[in-house]
């Protein structure tokens, strides 16, 4: 041992005991590069939504068409769901994320130079089969930073930044469209996600242990609270597919998946067609609702834990926050369509998408609290079925709007809502699916 070292070494000892080194707040900076890889995942993702009128145009696309262009991706997204979470717990989330942005940048950039309807489903098909590994390896990557009280902010603050991406996404594209044509936002896009992915390898580590920022104390209050835990673990699949709440929630996500894709995909369509609005104005009454679905992702998380920081335990904390929600989105989405006055519509879908996304960060905050070290396959299930229900809505929809108009469409997002409300009534966020006997070192 040197002697700076022997000299040291009591200094921060004696430092220590008086309470003057803190924690650092290393998992607060892998938060807010989560939330980051969030944004611009939904960035990529409805860049389509606005340009679908300039690209129908082009190439003189139905709404049929364009509904199969919009499912290509859904479908991906759904069946690499549980490969893209497997990379995440076999592989790490370092370079399993690494890899899958790199990729979906790749064909995000690649669907500027679509020439027909079966390149483009093409093309759309390999995006999502990179974006499907994006949600279940971001939520692996928190599992072993967040502390269980920081749970449900973490996940509202990273879902709030994926509709903050798609709020903002539909004004931004809309200029860019008017000024550029509609290939240029997906250039741009895959260049901010490129840059992204070299950001996070550089930076990010998979335990705490790994990453030199991290002193003492934060590591000792992060293992204090989650064990040290092996960093990679075989998956009990068949254990976590024998549970019935793996079901019920993964249920429960299709019925939110449908609706909140109605939003990312067909809305601005919406405004365009059945409203009449240019695009300039469908741009910014695209954002809105998904602004205020940024205000629910926040208020969701915050809640729920604010709830079991007082007593209520995870299953009520849980359970509460997310039954108001659905119930609010059930009642007021029907309501917002009935409506012809254009700034009342408006209005209540805000009030809408703002009850549908109290529930997403605390959906995804249960696939950590039952979910534990297989918090990426588990969210990676749920995930599968809700991106099923997204991927029927994207192909279904232009075929009830044909048959049957708009309204319709949006009935029967009032209808899962309710469906939802009625299925997270069943969900014990307190009862982990596995047992820490069944967590095997890969």
């Amino acid at each position: 041992m040197s002697a700076t070292r022997a000299l040291r070494e009591p200094v921060a000892a004696a430092a220590a005991a008086e309470g003057a080194v803190r924690p650092t707040r290393v998992r607060h900076a892998v938060l807010w590069l989560t939330v980051l890889a969030y944004l611009i995942t939904y960035m990529d993702r409805v860049v389509i939504a606005t340009a679908a009128p300039s690209i129908q145009k082009e190439y003189g696309f139905s709404l049929v068409t364009m509904g199969w262009i919009f499912a290509a991706f859904q479908f991906a997204y759904a069946l690499f769901q549980i490969p893209g979470g497997w990379l995440g717990d076999r592989f790490g989330p370092r370079r399993a994320l690494t890899g899958v942005v790199i990729w979906w940048s790749t064909f995000t950039a690649a669907t500027a130079l679509t020439w027909s309807a079966g390149s483009m489903m093409v093309c759309r098909f390999l995006f999502g089969l990179g974006e499907a590994g994006a949600f279940p390896i971001a939520t692996r990557s928190l599992s072993r930073w967040m502390l269980p009280a920081e749970r449900g902010w973490a996940q509202g603050l990273t879902h709030a930044g994926a509709r903050l991406g798609g709020a903002v996404t539909p004004v931004f594209v809309a200029l860019l469209i008017v000024d550029f044509g509609w290939r240029m936002p997906f250039l741009l896009f895959a260049g901010a996600g490129l840059a992204w992915a070299l950001l996070w390898f550089v930076y990010y580590r998979d335990t705490p242990r790994e990453h030199r920022g991290v002193n003492a104390e934060e590591r000792a209050l992060i293992e204090g609270a989650l064990g040290a835990g092996p960093a990679r673990a075989k998956v009990p699949w068949r254990r976590l597919l024998a549970q019935p709440q793996l079901w019920t929630l993964s249920a429960m996500y299709f019925c939110y998946a449908y609706c909140i894709n109605i939003f990312l995909t067909w809305f601005p369509k919406y405004l365009h067609d059945a409203r009449g609005y240019d695009l300039a104005v469908m741009g910014l009454f695209a954002s809105l609702p998904l602004m205020a679905g940024v205000v629910g992702d926040l208020a969701g998380g915050w809640t729920s834990d604010l709830l079991i920081k007082r007593g209520a335990g995870l299953k009520l904390g849980r359970r509460i926050v997310a039954v108001v929600g659905f119930v609010i989105a059930a009642v007021m989405i029907p309501l917002a369509a009935a409506i012809d006055a254009p700034i009342p519509s408006i209005v209540c879908f805000c009030v809408a998408l703002f009850g549908l996304e109290l529930t997403v960060g605390v959906s995804w905050a249960v696939t950590l609290d039952i979910g534990g070290e297989f918090a990426g396959s588990v969210s990676a299930v749920m995930n599968t079925l809700g991106n099923l229900g997204a991927a029927i809505a994207a192909a279904v929809t232009g075929y009830i709007v044909t048959m049957g108009g708009w309204f319709p469409a949006f009935l029967v997002l009032a209808v899962l809502c309710a469906v939802a409300a009625l299925l997270f009534l069943r969900i014990d966020a307190s009862r982990q699916l596995t047992t820490a006997d069944e967590i095997v070192a890969a």
